[in-house]
């Protein structure tokens, strides 16, 4: 400003230092207001997740999830509140939606080992084995001293007739057998379904400890194929002997046990005639494999005397299961 007088220049100057002023202060004041608003987000995001699971360990879902889909929008509570709300869809069997939660999380983080689990358990609610064993073992790399893990990480491998994995994963927490009957069981059933002798003796070994026909059986079918025919028709005996309410199930029933001890009986001791009012009780039990016991008929092992029995008792259900004759409709 060429020529301008002295009290001109000082008032810009005045005018330009008192902008300053307050720009600063505008400057001062968004600040420090825009920090209190994210202190009371936080602090609202806080309570909105403290409130969300409150809710979750009453139960109350619907009003769980609304909390914590508010408690989502903030950072500091983002994680915890898309883990939780993955579990409310977990309750709830909406496991395409906890899928996603979960999977959201892992985008984030993908060492995240809680969600890794809860994954790999939605995976198999949703039939998706291949997807459960994925994340199984990556969960077993990051644990790999978890006896638990590698469990679940074997459980998943022998429902995918991986057996011969799945017994290479137990074996590695063989230290942990003793005082885990599951970790045991799910060993010997891995051998078996190999067809290893070495699961007779861990079937043994779980047996010792524990009751339940149903392993008693699985025992008995490790020791006729490995021709320990009379330790196997002494474990179908105690099976039968264990049987208690609640052990019957559509794919396990007692006339399955009858029938197979029978056919032991028959086959390896021609002189015992108790196999026969054995097979009978497993008949009138509700043993209805017409084929089993026609082939038992004609096994050459049975006596000739047996074999015309089981004739008789074969053409006995054989009448029982033929459907009856319809009768021809009535001329109007």
């Amino acid at each position: 400003m060429k020529g301008a007088p002295p009290q001109a220049l000082s008032a810009l100057a005045f005018s330009m230092k008192k902008a300053f002023i307050l720009y600063s202060l505008f400057f001062f004041l968004f600040s420090f207001f825009f920090f209190l608003s994210s202190c009371a987000s936080a602090a609202s995001a806080e309570e909105y997740y403290a409130i969300g699971m409150a809710y979750y360990d009453m139960g109350k879902f619907d009003e769980a999830q609304r909390w914590l889909e508010r408690a989502s929008s903030v950072k500091t509570t983002m994680r915890a509140s898309e883990y939780n709300l993955g579990r409310i869809a977990y309750e709830t069997k909406k496991y395409t939606v906890a899928a996603k939660h979960f999977e959201n999380i892992l985008k984030r983080d993908k060492e995240n080992v809680m969600a890794l689990k809860s994954l790999a358990y939605t995976k198999v609610m949703l039939g998706d084995i291949d997807g459960a064993e994925k994340y199984y073992a990556k969960v077993l790399k990051l644990e790999p001293e978890s006896a638990d893990e590698g469990y679940n990480y074997a459980m998943i491998l022998y429902a995918m007739e991986k057996y011969a994995e799945a017994e290479a994963v137990l074996k590695v927490f063989s230290y942990d057998m003793p005082d885990n009957k599951n970790t045991l069981l799910l060993l010997a059933r891995s051998e078996k379904a190999q067809d290893k002798v070495e699961a007779i003796d861990d079937y043994a070994l779980w047996l010792v400890q524990n009751s339940d026909p149903l392993v008693r059986y699985e025992y008995a079918e490790a020791l006729e194929a490995a021709s320990y025919y009379a330790r196997a028709i002494e474990a179908l005996k105690k099976a039968l002997e264990e049987w208690a309410v609640g052990a019957e199930t559509e794919k396990f029933k007692k006339s399955d046990v009858q029938y197979t001890l029978a056919r032991l009986m028959l086959t390896a001791d021609t002189n015992n005639d108790e196999a026969l009012t054995i097979l009978q009780e497993s008949v009138d039990g509700g043993f209805v494999n017409l084929e089993d016991i026609d082939a038992l008929a004609k096994d050459p092992r049975v006596s000739k005397a047996h074999q015309e029995e089981i004739s008789r008792i074969a053409g006995t259900l054989s009448v029982k299961l033929k459907p009856p004759e319809e009768k021809p409709a009535e001329l109007e």
